[in-house]
């Protein structure tokens, strides 16, 4: 990371005023644990709190994916930002005065090709706006827009346009604006020609939908077929810009009324997001034409504490719907859906009912989360025969005993005994054997659900190492100790200097010295800032939450076992040296011998 122009004294008076408990307590619930703050986990999906906040070293830490750093870093995280655009935005919030401008040549390449990106979507969006609107060529679109509804105030609102169906209008107009066409096809908005040189659009003879990042800027586009061919809608792939799994359409339009409800509206479809917005909800998003994912609900789980399920009604639509429910239950969402009649999508009933009905049935009048389960249960269960009825029963039972809430289980029970003539009784005796038996209510944190497949395979390795090794546990505690103390830090740099055995260690210890040099005290978060190094930050912040006992006789101890390590290390690597000095001398019986003897050596150290 570059922070370009940004004067040290500006990044210092950010971490002045912003305090990590207050700025974290915006997105994560945090409760009091001693003197820890402590909450679920706004990276990744968690039934139990192993998101760590420190008050006293201005740090936070995840026990579950790694992800750690001081204030900053949180921002940068959380919204998605790069460090001098979290800082930037902090300082904008907080009145600080922004004097300073990074110049071209002191962006990173990657900030470079994202600026490049982002101006291409922008001119992109009016182009395809302004064929839709102005020309001969958009006529076919307009007249399928308003057919579909869309008044000339909601084309406007959302950006829409349409990309003709030639092979290289916009390519020839980003080329006469100036742009690099192999970045253009890198940014998702031009394809390479399968066969020769030279690049195409990338869409063709379609309605375009712009789709925004988090503060609105152009990052990809949905384009959607007039006519019946496949695929229906085509979207940007991912780039630089624009990652499927972490974008929701219309979000960054929608966050502020998700906010102050504390409540979304998860819909499948970019018509039905913007019909339903004409409806009046303003709350409302989509996914990319991919199934919900735990990054998505990650995002909107720092807005919302109450999730509604819009989605079709068809048979598609409702098993996308049941699938979605325990993953927002599991990232902390009270979920209800929205049950639409007659395979009705959104749109389609908005424009036969109005949006008052929308509103009142649909939205306002959804059901909660287990009361569509068992309406979407009844599907694959044929209610009129004796025995559909009992498997019926069987599975319903399976859904009320794995909710939380003994008053939801007691409710949905005595419903489903009216209902089917059954006893009261009979039923919670099933429930209670199915949660003996499932021990409900035990799960710990990160379990190995499949809720949480998603985390676990992305999970990130700037964890701390998990092994039980000596000097492993000695330079953590070193560092730890480092990192509070200047004086232990320079009689560490006296006798080990940079001799760490694990490498992220070392680099941390010389970041340590040069900060120390500077003639900085110790201070956490503000030596987090110098590091500009994503791993380095994470390792930083879940050392600095180790806290063992510290006397002159601890600080030997380690200090020899890491040592000792070294002195290991040299020992193996003169005995490879004294082999190769054998084998280029001819003697192969005594490179053998010296080779048995590494072979020890080294099993040894591992068992050691």
């Amino acid at each position: 990371m570059n922070n370009g122009m940004i004067p040290q004294e500006t990044i210092d008076e950010v971490l002045r005023r912003y305090d990590i408990a207050e700025t974290v307590g915006r997105y994560v619930q945090l409760s009091r644990n001693g003197k820890y703050l402590k909450g679920l986990c706004p990276f990744h999906s968690e039934r139990t709190p192993s998101f760590t906040v420190t008050p006293e070293k201005q740090i936070f830490h995840c026990y579950g994916c790694g992800k750690g750093g001081n204030v900053v870093k949180f921002i940068m995280e959380i919204e998605n930002e790069t460090f001098p655009e979290a800082i930037k935005s902090m300082c904008e919030e907080a009145g600080i005065p922004i004097s300073w401008q990074a110049p071209d040549g002191e962006q990173s390449e990657r900030q470079k090709e994202r600026s490049v990106m982002t101006e291409a979507h922008a001119y992109a969006a009016k182009f395809y706006h302004a064929v839709l609107r102005n020309t001969a060529a958009g006529t076919g679109a307009m007249n399928y827009l308003r057919d579909r509804g869309m008044t000339d105030k909601l084309i406007e609102e959302f950006g829409l346009g349409y990309a003709p169906a030639r092979w290289d209008t916009l390519a020839q107009a980003l080329d006469k604006k100036g742009f690099d066409l192999a970045d253009m096809d890198r940014g998702g908005l031009l394809s390479r020609r399968h066969e020769g040189e030279g690049f195409v659009d990338r869409f063709r003879d379609r309605v375009m939908f712009p789709i925004h990042d988090g503060d609105g800027k152009i990052i990809a586009f949905a384009g959607r077929l007039m006519s019946d061919g496949q695929p229906k809608y085509l979207n940007s792939p991912e780039s630089p810009l624009f990652s499927k799994s972490r974008t929701l359409y219309r979000f960054h339009a929608a966050k502020g009324a998700i906010r102050k409800s504390r409540q979304v509206v998860l819909l499948e479809g970019y018509m039905d997001v913007i019909k339903a917005w004409s409806a009046g909800v303003h709350n409302g998003v989509a996914t990319m034409g991919t199934a919900l994912t735990g990054e998505h609900a990650s995002l909107l789980k720092r807005y919302a504490d109450e999730a509604i399920v819009c989605y079709d009604g068809d048979d598609a639509g409702m098993a996308a719907a049941s699938k979605s429910i325990p993953l927002l239950e599991n990232a902390g969402f009270r979920v209800r859906v929205g049950v639409l009649p007659g395979k009705m999508d959104p749109d389609e009933y908005i424009t036969a009912y109005g949006s008052e009905a929308y509103m009142r049935e649909i939205v306002e009048g959804a059901v909660s989360a287990l009361k569509f389960q068992l309406i979407y249960l009844r599907k694959s269960h044929i209610l009129l025969e004796e025995d559909g009825k009992l498997r019926y029963l069987e599975d319903a039972i399976k859904l009320v005993a794995r909710r939380e809430s003994a008053t939801e289980r007691e409710l949905t029970l005595k419903e489903l005994a009216q209902e089917f003539g059954a006893s009261t009784d009979s039923l919670k005796q099933d429930v209670f054997k199915i949660r003996q038996q499932e021990k409900l209510g035990t799960a710990g944190d990160i379990p190995g659900g499949s809720w949480n497949n998603e985390w676990n395979d992305n999970r990130s390795s700037a964890k701390l190492p998990k092994v039980s090794v000596d000097y492993v546990k000695a330079e953590q505690y070193l560092l730890s100790w480092m990192l509070q103390d200047r004086e232990t830090a320079d009689i560490v740099r006296e006798r080990l200097d940079d001799r760490f055995h694990v490498e992220d260690h070392a680099a941390i210890a010389a970041y340590l010295y040069a900060y120390y040099a500077q003639g900085h005290q110790p201070d956490i978060g503000r030596f987090i800032a110098t590091l500009q190094d994503d791993r380095l930050e994470r390792a930083t912040s879940a050392i600095a939450l180790i806290e063992v006992p510290f006397g002159e006789r601890e600080l030997a101890d380690c200090m020899r076992t890491v040592e000792r390590q070294v002195t290991k290390k040299d020992d193996l690597q003169s005995l490879y040296e004294e082999m190769n000095r054998a084998e280029r001398t001819g003697d192969p019986l005594r490179a053998a011998q010296i080779l048995t003897e590494i072979i020890a050596l080294e099993r040894r150290q591992k068992e050691s």
